[in-house]
């Protein structure tokens, strides 16, 4: 690398996208003495539309098309992203450069009154815009009520207080990096709350052409935590669905075995299919288990989950 290189970082401008950005500039620039990291910030259009909920207006793609668009144009030479808002399949040119380490992968709730899960008042009304915590809610709490909210996190903390709603289902990460751990009243049991596919982690966009920034890039890997969610996002990329569906998976390495287990759900939270499986290839592992599952009926729940969205 020459002794002075700036490269330009994408970002969306909601705080924790601006957080999760200084991270990896921050971990750039300490790696790499002389390189000059300058941000460029995006509002994408799933920052723009925040009167629907996120199935009706086309999922979470929708927050990264406007950053790999610069990326792709040479506006920008990295774009950093929430590993679970990316769609599975590489956009063509593109490549994901760097898998930080992960960040606590589960999801809390935040509660007006401090409730937990277990003594939310009966009907109680959460907000959740996700097909995936709303069905595993509702196969833990049938009687809620769920209704859709949308906008950053000061946003939704914000609508609970007043009292929009009786508690909504954040990100454990998101929460801790912005400071606001004294929100969450429960961080939710994976066996109650299995996260999204790659929940926790950051991934760092390139041009795959890109070598100078490939090589600056080794300084944010995590070699563990990109075979743990390579294995959740082969779960899902094998049942053929995206993000925006009730789909969640979550792997472990305790050994040099990865643990994968994977779920589906409806939409209802009626039925729920749980699947588990280890070994040492990720993308065989979470197909494996994805083809376990649509043995099992999972394209069908699916099915019914896409057409009530």
């Amino acid at each position: 690398m020459p002794p002075t290189k700036t490269i330009i970082i994408g970002a969306r401008t909601s705080p924790l996208a601006l957080w999760q950005t200084n991270y990896v500039k921050q971990k750039l620039e300490e790696a790499w003495p002389g390189l000059v990291c300058r941000l460029e910030t995006f509002v994408t259009q799933g920052d723009k539309t925040l009167d629907k909920p996120l199935p009706e207006i086309g999922g979470k793609g929708l927050f990264t098309a406007e950053l790999e668009a610069a990326l792709m144009h040479g506006r920008i030479d990295i774009a950093v992203h929430s590993l679970k808002d990316l769609p599975v399949a590489d956009t063509n040119g593109l490549i994901v450069g760097a898998i930080s380490p992960r960040a606590d992968a589960r999801d809390v709730l935040v509660a007006r009154e401090k409730w937990t899960l277990g003594n939310l008042p009966l009907g109680a009304t959460v907000g959740t815009s996700s097909l995936r915590r709303q069905a595993q809610l509702l196969h833990a709490r049938p009687d809620l009520n769920i209704q859709s909210i949308r906008g950053n996190v000061d946003t939704r903390l914000r609508k609970v207080q007043e009292g929009q709603y009786d508690a909504t289902i954040l990100a454990a990460a998101g929460l801790t990096r912005l400071g606001l751990e004294n929100h969450i009243a429960q961080y939710l049991p994976l066996d109650i709350m299995l996260p999204a596919p790659g929940q926790g982690a950051l991934a760092v966009q390139c041009r795959v052409e890109d070598t100078t920034v490939l090589s600056l890039l080794a300084a944010v890997e995590d070699a563990e935590t990109r075979c743990c969610v390579e294995a959740e996002r082969a779960f899902l990329d094998g049942l053929g669905s995206g993000c925006s569906l009730p789909v969640a998976a979550y792997a472990t390495m305790p050994s040099d075995k990865i643990m994968l287990t994977g779920l589906v759900a409806a939409g209802d939270g009626r039925r729920v299919i749980e699947v588990q499986g280890h070994g040492r290839d990720p993308l065989q592992l979470g197909r494996k288990l994805a083809e376990k599952a649509l043995a099992q009926g999972a394209a069908a729940l699916l099915r019914f989950s896409g057409s009530k969205s």
